[in-house]
């Protein structure tokens, strides 16, 4: 009908003229100094690098995107008697990129347990209360450990020596002259250095020493490796402390390992001589499990495992593997190995899930450790790209959690009876999910883990959480939902940090780079973003960098790129500062619908030289909050029948219409604030005098123009009895006592006047 007006327009009519008829009019008292842009909403120009050539502004690599490749042959021996592994290594390097190199930079990470290195010299010491005796001799009385690489040689391709400089962990390869842009070159290194017992002189790899005299080695970073050179960092030469990662250049490895012969071993890339290492039933077994996809098939049976761990065989042996387009090489080995393996089904590749362990972890690896291994790469698949390598294998090494291409290390072990707590069995689950999810986030996706930590554990442990639930509905996970980071993020801010720091410079280390991160990226998922436009970007971020180099900027443009979301608030105040979440309710006011003029309108109207008579007949809802209402007793105040609100209806809908029309009685204004930095999306949840409940979202442009509050009415047809913000805890609100209402000091208010 011409003229109509809807009747919820109406109310934001209602609304709108209310909320102007609370200005204030204030003298003009001269005007206050300009001031910067400090919105929240405010753009991330000042905080994100230029985008160019080689990293385009919608995060995708940019036609001029280049990345060095490094090619290994290796001859590697595991002494198993002395403990020490030897080895020569051939590199082809190939600089891609558009500017000649004068040097090349070699990473020895091996060298931070070297007797001179400067790694236990960073951390700060205090006297302890008590030592056992063995910690105590260790501390104050042993000799440390002689680790670190010997260097025998470094020789060009036609054998010449070439001259180079060791600075700690780090090599660097001094060019007779440059090498050119689109140039390759090959050198060799030949080396040895002790393997160092993991659980006494601590390490990411090393050997685990078994009571029977037996070792299980895991042995990773323990060659010569080149440096990264990229577009954002040139050399990443920073130096390997300890806990700082990796930046590693993709290649491919052609490498010999020989081993005792009675030694069971894996590795990163695809086996080249399994027969000549297995048995023929072995062998047998293994063409069983590369077509069984529903349980994992036995190959090095225990009954196998248990006769080889009683002798030590002096003959050896050599398996051979090759790898193409990896960024690093792992292998373990031991004579206690048994092996399973099962295969999976992708949407188009095929690869093999593998676990080798000693008979010290059964049952519980022999029941869930290759399962494990095949839900993460299902699920992992599915959130990014099909997982592209031949295979990924678990191993079980007592007090690890280090991952590597397509080989991961796992803790977790049963009793010596074999029994194991819900709490051992979900705790090693968590972690051979966490490793193997690794080859996706940085094996692939390869990010720079010497500089953002984040990039790749933030990222996995996202995933590890959404495959945890999938393995089992009912999975005790620990990282992911928002309430999980509460207690990181309340705390004290002397000792926090922003995502964006330094691995180094982290105080709480798994809370800042995989738990904080991890919950971001939820938070985004289920509550910001949704499902649908998260997933999409998430997967196009992972297609874009696979088998790539790319920086924090690259992932949050592709995230906005792909979704049409802008973000930037949310970059700023969860990645770039320490701010946290926390929205409450400040005042709840409660209005009755009235065609008498309200004081408020009369003045607003008086200020502007005008007549009531000038609008016509209006409609106002009038601020009974103090006098009729108490939520404690329930008692509302008295509905009111409005004849100009009548006259319009009556004449302006017909008899359908009318039916159709909401009918709200009740009228909140509700005022929210944010005592916390970081904002978030308003998410209410009402709850009417009858039991019913009703789910009200706003979305976090709500706070646009003023970061402080943020007013919404609520016109209901049933009495409101509380109101309660982020019922199922979605955003890490660290304080969710202001998040009710009525609060506990309202009640006491009602109550000093009902007394009066």
């Amino acid at each position: 009908m011409k003229n109509r007006i809807l009747f919820s327009s109406i109310l934001v009519l209602i609304t709108s003229f209310f909320a102007i008829a609370q200005e204030v009019k204030t003298e003009d008292k001269g005007r206050e100094p300009g001031h910067y842009n400090e919105n929240k909403f405010r753009q991330m120009y000042d905080l994100m690098a230029t985008p160019n050539m080689f990293r385009t502004a919608s995060g995708a690599p940019g036609p001029a995107y280049y990345q060095q490749r490094a090619d290994y042959k290796m001859n590697l021996e595991l002494d198993d008697k002395n403990k020490k592994l030897l080895g020569s290594e051939t590199i082809t390097y190939y600089n891609n990129s558009p500017e000649p190199l004068e040097y090349l930079w070699v990473q020895l990470d091996q060298n931070v347990r070297s007797a001179d290195s400067k790694s236990p010299l960073v951390d700060n010491e205090r006297v302890d209360p008590g030592l056992a005796p063995d910690k105590f001799a260790k501390k104050f009385m042993e000799e440390p450990f002689q680790g670190g690489f010997h260097i025998e040689y470094v020789k060009d391709k036609s054998g010449k020596d070439i001259s180079y400089t060791i600075n700690q962990t780090m090599m660097r390869i001094n060019l007779a002259k440059p090498l050119q842009s689109k140039g390759k070159f090959t050198f060799s290194i030949k080396w040895w250095y002790n393997i160092n017992n993991y659980q006494v002189d601590g390490g990411r790899s090393g050997y685990e020493e078994f009571e029977d005299g037996n070792r299980l080695y895991v042995i990773a970073q323990f060659y010569p490796r080149m440096a990264v050179y990229s577009d954002v960092e040139g050399w990443q030469n920073m130096q390997f402390w300890g806990r700082g990662e990796f930046a590693l250049t993709f290649g491919n490895y052609d490498v010999n390992i020989t081993v005792p012969s009675d030694h069971i071993l894996e590795a990163t890339g695809a086996h080249q001589n399994r027969k000549d290492v297995f048995t023929a039933e072995q062998m047998k077994r293994w063409e069983l499990a590369e077509n069984t996809f529903d349980k994992p098939v036995l190959i090095v049976t225990q009954e196998e495992a248990e006769k080889a761990e009683k002798g030590f065989s002096d003959k050896k042996s050599t398996w051979k593997f090759k790898a193409e387009n990896v960024r690093d090489f792992g292998f373990s080995s031991s004579r206690k190995f048994m092996l399973d393996a099962m295969a999976v089904q992708l949407e188009k590749n095929k690869p093999m899930a593998i676990s080798i362990y000693p008979k010290e972890a059964n049952p519980l690896w022999g029941e869930y450790s290759t399962r494990a291994v095949a839900q993460t790469l299902k699920t992992y698949s599915r959130h990014t790209f099909d997982y592209p390598y031949p295979k990924a294998v678990s191993v079980s090494a007592q007090d690890q959690g280090m991952e590597y291409p397509m080989i991961c290390w796992n803790f977790g072990r049963p009793d010596k009876d074999g029994k194991y707590s819900d709490r051992v069995k979900y705790g090693m689950l968590g972690v051979i999910i966490h490793e193997v999810g690794h080859n996706f986030f940085p094996m692939i996706v390869n990010s720079d883990e010497r500089q953002w930590t984040w990039m790749d554990e933030g990222l996995n442990t996202f995933l590890e959480y959404l495959t945890e639930l999938e393995f089992d509905p009912n999975f005790p996970t620990d990282r992911g939902p928002a309430d999980k980071i509460v207690p990181y993020m309340k705390g004290n801010q002397k000792y926090l940090e922003p995502i964006m720091s330094n691995s180094e410079n982290i105080y709480n280390f798994g809370a800042n780079a995989y738990g904080k991160p991890a919950t971001g990226l939820n938070i985004l998922r289920e509550t910001i973003m949704g499902r649908e436009l998260f997933d999409h970007a998430f997967k196009t971020y992972a297609q874009r960098w696979k088998f790539k180099h790319p920086t924090p900027e690259d992932f949050f443009r592709t995230m906005e790129d792909a979704s049409a979301v802008d973000l930037d608030w949310f970059w700023r105040g969860w990645f770039y500062s320490t701010d946290y979440v926390d929205i409450g309710i400040k005042e709840v006011k409660q209005y009755y619908v009235s065609s008498e003029p309200t004081e408020e309108m009369k003045n607003f109207v008086a200020r502007r030289g005008r007549s009531l008579r000038d609008i016509g007949p209006f409609i106002y809802l009038v601020d009974e909050t103090h006098k009729e209402f108490n939520p404690k007793t329930k008692k509302a105040f008295e509905v009111k029948d409005v004849q100009v609100l009548e006259d319009y209806v009556s004449k302006n809908y017909t008899s359908e219409e009318k039916a159709a029309l909401k009918n709200p009685k009740y009228f909140y204004e509700v005022e929210f604030e944010k005592p916390g930095g970081l904002m978030m999306p308003i998410i209410v949840e009402l709850q009417y005098e009858d039991g019913t409940k009703e789910d009200c979202k706003f979305p976090v442009q709500i706070w646009r123009k003023n970061n402080d509050t943020a007013k919404r009415v609520f016109a209901t047809n049933k009495k409101i009895v509380k109101i309660q913000l982020d019922p199922k805890l979605e955003t890490a609100d660290i304080d969710t006592v202001n998040n009710v209402w009525p609060s506990e000091a309202v009640i006491s208010k009602f109550d000093e006047l009902d007394k009066k």
